[in-house]
């Protein structure tokens, strides 16, 4: 069923939810799903209407302009998607292939409502994979001395393809801070590890030498911190004394994949609301 997403984030107040029901039960709006948050820590209000779209008599520059007097009133940030507009999405990748792959079968079997314009990496190795699911594929080589123009590229290739979204599936480069800026929350990363715990490299690693009974992942926007950006989803597995490294890194994909999965699902489904540096989740 196609719908319209209407999202909101604004101080909290009272009476936000009965203007913004009163507006579209005035224009016979159907709402299939509503979710609301209020955070008395920051004061906020948060909330995610769906409306069916054949029950409204204009499309969704329409619901926009007549949403547009409300927002204005509340001092609301807000927008408003389309189901019927499927977000465009730039995968990338370095030589570790578990995440890329589950992301593209998901797609291949439609689980991904998106279209994934192409894949990059900095390395050739995942090309057939990428190809036999008809994706491009493009190799980006990425020099450690001058990592300059390979990001210059990797930009220009995003742009070029008009992405609404980048996702890093185990891609082991830090982008710069001009990229992640530009695609401010519209970054998405997997990091095997349960963040604010080991980050950087080597996360396992650095989990084993600490003695930890839990591993995880954790999928987060990315911002110039590294791996400081707000976080969208997490899951954890249980590992003892007995696990080594290698062990841990095979138990760690499963949960990366699985982490990095629902996480770009929120957001293709505009069910993720940043504010400062947390997501209100409306999973």
């Amino acid at each position: 069923m196609r719908t319209f997403r209407l999202v909101i984030a604004c101080p909290d107040r009272v009476g936000i939810v009965a203007k913004v029901s009163n507006l579209l039960a005035t224009y016979n709006g159907w709402i299939t799903e509503a979710s609301h948050h209020s955070d008395n820590l920051s004061g906020w209000f948060f909330m995610r209407h769906e409306i069916r779209a054949d029950s409204l008599p204009f499309d969704a520059d329409g619901l926009r302009t007549v949403f547009a007097p409300i927002a204005r009133e509340f001092g609301m940030q807000w927008r408003v998607s389309d189901s019927a507009e499927r977000k465009k999405v730039v995968l990338m990748a370095s030589r570790e292939s578990h995440c890329l792959a589950d992301l593209l079968h998901r797609f291949h079997s439609g689980e991904l409502d998106c279209e994934i314009t192409s894949v990059i990496s900095n390395h050739d190795d995942l090309r057939s994979m990428v190809e036999w699911h008809g994706i491009p594929f493009h190799h980006v080589p990425v020099d450690p001395k001058d990592k300059t123009p390979a990001f210059d590229e990797v930009t220009r290739l995003v742009n070029e393809q008009q992405a609404d979204c980048i996702v890093l599936a185990r891609y082991m480069q830090i982008l710069p801070a001009s990229l992640c800026e530009e695609y401010a929350g519209r970054v998405i990363n997997i990091h095997h590890s349960f963040l604010p715990s080991f980050v950087g490299a080597r996360p396992y690693h650095q989990a084993a030498t600490r003695g930890v009974k839990l591993i995880g992942a954790t999928c987060h926007y990315v911002t110039k911190e590294l791996d400081a950006g707000p976080i969208i989803e997490q899951d954890v597995v249980r590992i003892s004394h007995r696990d080594n490294v290698e062990d841990m890194v095979r138990l760690g994909k499963d949960v990366e994949k699985m982490v990095l999965s629902r996480g770009l699902r929120y957001h293709l489904e505009d069910r993720v609301v940043v504010h400062d540096n947390k997501t209100v989740v409306f999973a």
